[in-house]
């Protein structure tokens, strides 16, 4: 499809225009946080019990203005969710890209050759697919330990299968084409045929379930982290930073948990109308 069409039937929909808008808004934030943020919520030099649980709009004892309040540690919670959106975006995206390229070499492979490669992977696939995605992660969180490198790998091993069938769907349909045959006529190396004819045929449902993936990606990773399992308290995501609130929620207290439980839900929400839209455009046919 020529991207001045693809533009144009993406922008019909105001929805998700303001749907790329604010994801764009947001990875900016993520990308640009130590400058942006008010305070670092992580410095101990600026972080002080007694700028403890203060409600939005409060002076804090730096003198910065806590604007949408602190949370029980005395941190700035602004502040809080612009660094925390970084490590969510971060962990999110790295890991669904390098999920991606294992998902994209795999599914490739077993499209291609068929046969009892096809079969064996598309088992494992099969296998892996039949467990809830939150209950690998948690196994294998709860064996490497936390950290945003034992979260990426959990991430990783949770998303590759999604890709790999997804990739291996699209390929058997453009593996029968005459195209492909006439790449066999020219002898060509299995190699070229994979990443020169086959890849760039498969590439447009990529990108639909890469979007939908990372949101995915993000919101399993709140989860994990809200759980306990994910991030260390010296690496703030949403999801840590809305069970740092859940302590305080009943005693009225409830701005250290809703405005990250925002700010999750709208980013999720964001990247999947923008995931929606590109299906819709991507492939007319599936058009409500």
């Amino acid at each position: 499809m020529p991207l001045q069409r693809f533009l144009s039937d993406y922008r019909e929909s105001s929805v998700a225009v303001v749907s790329v808008f604010v994801v764009l808004s947001i990875a900016i934030i993520a990308i640009f946080a130590p400058l942006l943020a008010p305070t670092d919520p992580y410095d101990l030099a600026v972080v002080t019990v007694a700028d403890k649980t203060l409600a939005p709009g409060v002076v804090m004892s730096s003198g910065q203005t806590a604007y949408l309040g602190t949370d029980g540690s005395g941190r700035d919670l602004l502040s809080g969710i612009f660094y925390g959106l970084r490590i969510s975006l971060g962990v999110g995206i790295g890991s669904g890209v390098i999920a991606l390229a294992i998902g994209v070499v795999v599914g490739l492979i077993a499209a291609y050759f068929g046969g009892r490669i096809d079969s064996l992977i598309m088992r494992l696939v099969d296998i892996q697919l039949s467990f809830p995605a939150i209950l690998i992660a948690l196994v294998l969180l709860v064996t490497l330990g936390k950290g945003v490198d034992k979260t990426l790998i959990a991430l990783i091993v949770v998303q590759w299968a999604y890709y790999a069938r997804t990739v291996r769907g699209s390929a058997l349909v453009e593996r029968g084409k005459e195209y492909i045959e006439s790449a066999h006529c020219l002898a060509l190396s299995k190699r070229r045929i994979l990443m020169n004819h086959l890849f760039p045929n498969v590439v447009a449902p990529i990108i639909v379930v890469g979007t939908m993936q990372t949101a995915h990606a993000i919101a399993l990773e709140a989860t994990l982290s809200f759980l306990g399992l994910g991030m260390e308290q010296t690496e703030p995501s949403l999801g840590s930073l809305i069970a740092n609130g859940f302590d305080y929620i009943h005693s009225g207290h409830y701005w250290i948990t809703i405005f990250p439980g925002v700010a999750l839900l709208v980013t999720i929400v964001s990247i999947n109308l923008v995931g929606d839209r590109l299906r819709d455009v991507l492939n007319p046919r599936l058009q409500r």
